[in-house]
């Protein structure tokens, strides 16, 4: 049985990031890092839910 991988914060913030600029698919992008597209509308979707933290006190 396989283990899940880790992914740093940065690496999800990095991949969400190219996610919300769409200049790539979803598919282009999950490609690219050897990740499941999933992950990528996964990380993009949590990355857009929390951004309003940024300007809390």
């Amino acid at each position: 049985m396989g283990r899940r991988k880790k992914y740093s914060a940065e690496f999800k913030a990095k991949v969400a990031l190219e996610a919300i600029r769409e200049e790539k698919t979803i598919n282009e992008i999950a490609s690219h890092y050897g990740i499941h597209p999933q992950m990528v509308r996964a990380w993009k979707r949590e990355f857009l839910k929390n951004t309003s933290r940024v300007f809390e006190d």
